[in-house]
């Protein structure tokens, strides 16, 4: 049994992945307002000047240059030492299309971005959680298998998969004091999946969101960040394994 004192958060060391989509604007927001320590991860950063706009914007944080899962993790602890969260906020464009006309391709870089990716990196930073009997996991996938729809078989199946995986870990690394939890996002506003001009601007786009959605509305970026700096906060770490939807009371 570890001591309160031992399992006390105090300034967390955070690493955040693909911080520039989905929820990792608000993500980010909220995690820097809450004093943690935050390593960023993502794709754009292998070009240098990206990486360097990024900085001077978020003058605090710690953009990394690797992109790849297995140099992801070393990365960020050169940067800030041990970390004490890691929030895997995977991403990939939505394939809209029947099931006789998805592209293998796509279904397969689809898989490799927002399944693959979080369990090798996974794999990356739970032997140093484990070995401390401290950590937060915080899987980001989707509410979307809760109301499948035609035509988006893809997404529907991998958020799915990872979702699983992140409920199998929970329970595999409980004896170990490392919490595993998801936050399962529909109809958050992010320009990869419901950007503003559409949805936002457009009164068509807000009307069909009204119609969809209880709360009459999408989700906003700092909502779902505090949700997701909360889990990552390890202020309660007995709450594992849990799905946790982001929808507005959808579906």
């Amino acid at each position: 049994m570890i001591r309160q004192d031992e399992s006390s958060p105090g300034v967390r060391n955070v690493l955040l992945t693909n911080v520039l989509s989905y929820t990792g604007p608000g993500a980010l927001e909220a995690l820097v307002s809450s004093g943690c320590s935050v390593a960023c991860h993502d794709p754009a950063f292998v070009d240098e000047e990206a990486r360097q706009r990024f900085q001077h914007k978020w003058p605090t944080t710690h953009p990394l240059r690797v992109a790849v899962a297995d140099g992801v993790a070393d990365e960020a602890i050169d940067q800030l030492g041990e970390l004490d969260a890691v929030v895997f906020n995977d991403v990939y464009p939505l394939t809209v299309r029947p099931v006789e006309d998805v592209d293998l391709m796509d279904l397969r870089a689809t898989f490799e971005a927002v399944a693959v990716f979080p369990f090798r990196l996974a794999q990356c930073v739970i032997p140093r959680m484990k070995s401390r009997h401290r950590g937060s996991l915080v899987f980001v996938t989707s509410a979307r298998e809760r109301r499948p729809e035609a035509g988006y078989s893809v997404p529907t199946m991998v958020r799915a998969a990872t979702t699983a995986f992140a409920k199998t870990l929970a329970k595999e690394l409980a004896q170990f004091q490392v919490q595993v939890n998801v936050v399962a996002p529909n109809y958050l506003a992010s320009e990869l999946y419901y950007p503003r001009a559409r949805f936002v601007d457009d009164p068509s786009g807000r009307a069909m969101i009204a119609a969809l959605v209880p709360f009459g509305r999408l989700g906003t970026p700092d909502e779902v960040g505090e949700l997701i700096a909360f889990f990552a906060s390890g202020r309660s770490p007995f709450v594992t394994g849990q799905v946790v939807d982001f929808a507005g009371g959808w579906p």
